[in-house]
Formats: C-alpha cells, structure tokens, sequence
C-alpha cells in the first residue's frame, strides 16, 4: 500500500512538474512572438521616419520650385498641398483595403510564423 502511495505522489509531482514546464515554454513563447512582431513594428516605424523625413525636405524643394515657377512661392505650397489632398482623399478611400488589411495581415503572418 506504501509503494502504491509514494508512486501516486511520484505521479502527482511529475504532473505538477509537466505543467510548470509547459506553462513556462508558453510564457516564453509568447514571449518570443511579442519581440518578433514588436521588432517588425519598430522596423516599419524607423523605415516609415525616414521616408517621411525625405518626403518633408522633398516637398519643400518642390514647393519652393513651383513658387519660383508660378511667380509666388505660396502658389508652390498650394499646389503641393492640393496633390497631397488628393491622396488624402484616395487613401481615406481605400483605407479598409489595402492600409488595414495589409497590417492585419502582417501581424498575423508574423504570429502564426513557425521558427525552425
């Protein structure tokens, strides 16, 4: 009876010891997937500061040479302020399309993602 007991508390601490472990490689799982998306994340962020920094300094150029151009700088400005009115309008638009199904998609391709 003694032997049936200890192998019963034996059996018990293995379980708890499996599920401690189990609960642990979830934790560091989770854990694994969170840094991967949060480091595509920052990744798209610095790329995306960048292209708008290149994209300010490029508008003001272009701004200043249209202004040159029309006789006015301000009519430079406007004119640049217009075109990019025009693709606020075309993104507001399409948004659902192509802006959030494309980081949904991106998020969940990089959470589902198996590493090898």
């Amino acid at each position: 009876m003694e032997r049936i007991a200890t192998s019963i508390e034996m059996l018990f601490e293995k379980a708890e010891l499996y599920s401690k472990t189990n609960i642990e490689l979830l934790h560091l799982k989770v854990i694994s997937k969170a840094a991967d998306v949060l480091s595509s994340v920052t990744a798209i962020i610095a790329v995306g500061t960048v292209v708008v920094l290149f994209s300010l300094f490029l508008n003001i150029g272009l701004g200043l040479y249209l202004g040159k151009l029309l006789g006015d700088y301000y009519l430079g400005f406007f004119v640049v302020s217009g075109f990019y009115f025009l693709i606020g309008l075309l993104i507001y638009f399409l948004k659902d399309t192509f802006i959030k199904r494309k980081i949904s998609d991106l998020i969940i391709s990089k959470l589902i993602e198996q590493k090898t």
